[in-house]
């Protein structure tokens, strides 16, 4: 699994980098033969693509790095963090393409009609984004990797101002050359949404919120299908992205030998170790069967 992630990894900031760094010199320099501002903003975005997926790339292998005794789970946090600084690069991006946009909107005579070059390249990029970001995000769902889907949201935001580009383009020429500037302003805005949602996704992930329901049921069928295990609960998961550590209760027959009991709690570690690859670290707490107590005392009365 570890293989095959740093394997998809590479390959996923490979085609992201290459990519966008082909569409950073194509729409700065055909924004400027033709005169879109839009455009060389939208060659401004995705030249910071190309060093955020750099930065996606050096969380990833970070988070790949092993326990230590200085880390005792892992790294995997490391995946969360990168995103966050994607965020940083996100909105100094939105930032100074919302600043041009608005003093061409408040002074018009900076303002030139874009040809129809500049829409020939909005519509390549509206395909070029959307084949590249929809590789990447899947190749992160594939590898569990939140910095790897974190920069193909960040690419995929491209596919709108595409778009947006697009349509600028054409009611300028008829008319109406104010919204090339006001289309960069909403690039922009564009921008500074999806760096909220990929600084809450990543958040989340390094306040170790659980992904989902399912994961938690996994875990718990894995432990209950375990001989002699009953009634997983009280299941804690701290979730770090790539990766979990699981803390549970099962309840075990009162009158087993501490070495029993023993030798049940490692095979249901190993049973979720195996059944849900996602977990890394298993801790299992055994109770007698029947006894009820509050989870939440400090010490068993």
């Amino acid at each position: 699994m570890d293989e095959f992630r740093q394997k998809g990894g590479k390959k996923a900031v490979r085609v992201a980098i290459l990519a966008n760094s082909i569409l950073t010199v194509l729409n700065i320099v055909v924004g400027a033969i033709s005169g879109s501002y839009a455009l060389i903003s939208e060659g401004a975005h995705t030249l910071s693509d190309v060093t955020t997926s750099i930065i996606a790339y050096i969380g990833f292998y970070i988070g790949q790095k092993p326990a230590d005794s200085e880390h005792p789970i892992g790294h995997g946090r490391a995946e969360a963090i990168s995103g966050l600084i994607i965020v940083i690069f996100l909105v100094i991006v939105a930032w100074e393409i919302m600043q041009g946009a608005i003093e061409k909107i408040i002074n018009p005579s900076l303002i030139t009609v874009p040809d129809t070059l500049a829409a020939i390249m909005a519509v390549i990029g509206i395909f070029v984004n959307l084949a590249v970001s929809n590789y990447i995000i899947n190749l992160g769902k594939q590898i569990k990797s939140p910095a790897i889907i974190a920069d193909g949201k960040h690419q995929r935001t491209d596919i709108f101002s595409s778009i947006a580009i697009l349509v600028g383009v054409v009611v300028s020429n008829i008319g109406y050359p104010i919204l090339d500037p006001i289309i960069g302003l909403v690039i922009g805005f564009f921008i500074l949404k999806t760096a909220y949602d990929i600084g809450k996704e990543n958040i989340d992930n390094i306040m170790g919120k659980v992904p989902s329901e399912d994961l938690l049921e996994r875990i718990r069928i894995a432990a209950n299908s375990t001989p002699y295990a009953k009634n997983a609960h009280n299941i804690k998961i701290n979730y770090l992205g790539a990766y979990a550590t699981v803390a549970l209760h099962i309840e075990l027959d009162g009158n087993m030998t501490l070495e029993e009991s023993h030798k049940i709690v490692h095979v249901v570690q190993n049973n979720i170790l195996e059944k849900v690859p996602e977990v890394k670290y298993v801790m299992v707490h055994a109770c007698p069967i029947g006894l009820e107590y509050d989870h939440n005392q400090k010490i068993d009365k």
